[in-house]
C-alpha cells in the first residue's frame, strides 16, 4: 500500500502527514510535488494542510489549477481514495470534488485548539473502522474553516449521509458551543456521492501519537488498510 502526500508551495503539514502515515500506521508514503502529473503506483492520496500558494485569492483557489490537482481529480473520479485535510479540504471544494466552501471563521480569528468530533458515517475509506458514531479528539488550526453550502446542498448532504464528521462536545452533542468556527450544521468533514473523497478541517495528522494529545488520527488513516484490502489483494 503506497500513499501519495501532495506538496504545494506553502504546504506546512506535508511532513506531519508523512510521519502519521509511516510512523503512525506503518504505510509506505511518498511526497508528490505539485508540478507532477502522475499518480502511477499510488493507492490513495492525501492533500495536506498549510497555506498553498500563500492562500492568495482565497484558500485553495490557486492550488486547484496545479498539474497534480488535475490528476487527483481524474484519479478520484476513477475511484481512488482521496482525503483533504484543512487546506486540502479547501482545495477539494475549489476543485469541485466536494460540495460547499470553507469561509472565514465566525469569530474572524484564527482558531488553534483541540476539538471533539463525531463520526457520522463509516462508509468511506477513511472511516471504515469508525462505525457507530465514535467520538474523536483532534486539533484544528485555521482561519477559514467555517463550512458553508446552500440549502439544497445541505439537504442532500444530510439525506445522502455525506456528512462524515460533525463538531460536538466530548459527550457527542452537536451544540452551538461545540462549533469552533460557525460551520453550518456543525459540519467538520464531508464526502462526495461516491464516498471515496473526504475533506475534513480537523487534523488527524497531528493526532497519531499519545505525546500529541490524541491517537485518534491513526483510526482515520488506519481505516484505509481495511478499505483498500480487497483492492491490494487482487
Amino acid at each position: 500500500m503506497k500513499i501519495a502526500v501532495v506538496q504545494f508551495p506553502g504546504s506546512n503539514c506535508d511532513q506531519d502527514c508523512l510521519r502519521a502515515l509511516t510512523d503512525g500506521v506503518h504505510f509506505q508514503a511518498e511526497y508528490v510535488w505539485h508540478k507532477q502529473t502522475s499518480l502511477y503506483g499510488f493507492d490513495a492520496v492525501v492533500l495536506p494542510g498549510g497555506f498553498s500558494y500563500g492562500d492568495y485569492l482565497r484558500c485553495g483557489a490557486i492550488a486547484r489549477f496545479s498539474p497534480i490537482t488535475r490528476t487527483v481529480v481524474r484519479s478520484a473520479k476513477e475511484g481512488m481514495p482521496v482525503i483533504g485535510i484543512c487546506n486540502g479540504f479547501q482545495i477539494l471544494c475549489e476543485a469541485g470534488l466536494l460540495p460547499g466552501a470553507l469561509i472565514r471563521n465566525q469569530s474572524l480569528r484564527f482558531v488553534c485548539k483541540s476539538v471533539w468530533l463525531r463520526v457520522e458515517t463509516g462508509e468511506t475509506p477513511f472511516t471504515a473502522q469508525l462505525k457507530g458514531q465514535r467520538i474523536l479528539k483532534m486539533p484544528i488550526a485555521h482561519g477559514e474553516g467555517a463550512y458553508f453550502a446552500d440549502k439544497a446542498s445541505l439537504d442532500a448532504l444530510e439525506s445522502q449521509s455525506q456528512i462524515v464528521f460533525r463538531y460536538t462536545d466530548e459527550w457527542g452533542n452537536a451544540t452551538p458551543e461545540a462549533n469552533p468556527n460557525g460551520s453550518m450544521h456543525n459540519i467538520a468533514g464531508v464526502c462526495n456521492e461516491a464516498r471515496n473523497v473526504v475533506g475534513m478541517m480537523p487534523h488527524p495528522d497531528r493526532a497519531w501519537d499519545r505525546q500529541l494529545g490524541s491517537e485518534d488520527g491513526k483510526l482515520v488513516f488506519g481505516s484505509l488498510a481495511k478499505a483498500l484490502e480487497p483492492v491490494i489483494s487482487r
